[in-house]
């Protein structure tokens, strides 16, 4: 054989040689995988429902595997530039995002170029959500949606209402009711679900769309007065406050669900080892307590399915997004 084939042989035969240990390295890392701290970023303060499952999950999933998985709460923009820092991270498993309806559906429909949320992610499990709830301060004279409503068109300039965030899923139950009712109200954005609770039982604002989790232990109290949530029925621990539906607003209809993703290119078994995880997590009987106490509901679905309700719930509520006004 003449030398340079045989050079060329060589050279051919070593330069497929990574393309051919690639595959072999990345399933090797699979399997090892974790070898060392998870962070896993909540792109909102802590104490609301975010914080609360990623929590859960992380807890859990570091029981599961026998590595840390460590909570950063990252929160700004409605969940955006906590999901960004992860977006621009490696594939590799050691970077995750508590993403959800606020943060990866609603937040990037107001601004697309915040980021692409099927593209720039890859979305692994589901682990669950909580209703909205419309509360108001006890101190208020209002006990009902009807009385709210005369109380905001009294109010001038319109009555203060806050929400985890714009881009939120609260913040959009909250400007819907706004348009459906033709209330005058102020939109007041908080840095997550628990510093707007806080200001709503201190008194700074009058009332709140946030999620039911997080007002949940005030509202129990007394502090703060339910007037109604978007559940598709009334919840055990809360038989006395209506939801929307019941008083004809069907349309705000629907759960603050969450879920947990990585950077987009993370490996498929990678992806389908950690969602059967949080799925065992998420679904033991001690988790579904504390899930139950808080009214949250969980969802057991595989990768597929995560994907497919992500694209259902991206084309629902994106003309939604489109169609209320950009802020106040």
């Amino acid at each position: 054989m003449h030398p340079y084939r045989l050079i060329s042989r060589f050279s051919l035969a070593f330069g497929m040689l990574p393309l051919i240990l690639v595959p072999i390295c990345l399933q090797a890392q699979e399997a090892t995988w974790p070898q060392r701290t998870v962070k896993v970023v909540v792109p909102y303060a802590a104490g609301g429902s975010s914080d609360t499952l990623g929590r859960l999950a992380a807890l859990g999933l570091t029981e599961i595997f026998k590595q840390p998985f460590v909570i950063e709460n990252k929160g700004g923009a409605g969940g955006v530039i906590g999901s960004q820092q992860v977006a621009k991270t490696a594939p590799d498993g050691y970077n995750l995002v508590v993403s959800g309806v606020g943060s990866h559906v609603i937040a990037p429909a107001e601004n697309p170029k915040a980021f692409d949320p099927m593209k720039d992610f890859t979305h692994i499990a589901i682990l669950g959500g909580p209703p909205i709830v419309l509360a108001v301060n006890a101190d208020l004279p209002i006990t009902d949606i009807k009385s709210f409503l005369a109380y905001a068109k009294r109010t001038p300039n319109g009555i203060s209402w806050g929400s985890p965030g714009k881009g939120t899923h609260g913040y959009l139950i909250g400007e819907s009711f706004e348009l459906l009712t033709k209330t005058p109200m102020v939109h007041v954005a908080y840095k997550g679900a628990a510093p707007a609770v806080a200001d709503l039982v201190a008194g700074h604002i009058p009332a709140s769309f946030t999620t039911l989790s997080t007002a949940s232990t005030h509202i129990q109290s007394g502090r703060l007065r339910a007037l109604a949530t978007t559940g598709s029925k009334r919840l055990p621990d809360f038989p006395n406050v209506p939801t929307f539906a019941e008083l004809g607003y069907p349309k705000l209809t629907s759960v603050t669900w969450f879920s947990l993703s990585g950077p987009a290119g993370m490996p498929p078994a990678l992806v389908n080892r950690i969602n059967v995880a949080v799925r065992k997590v998420m679904h033991a009987p001690h988790a579904q307590e504390q899930l139950a106490k808080s009214s949250m509901e969980t969802f057991d679905w595989d990768v597929a399915r995560v994907n497919q309700f992500f694209v259902e719930e991206i084309a629902l509520w994106t003309p939604r997004v489109r169609n209320i006004k950009p802020d106040n």
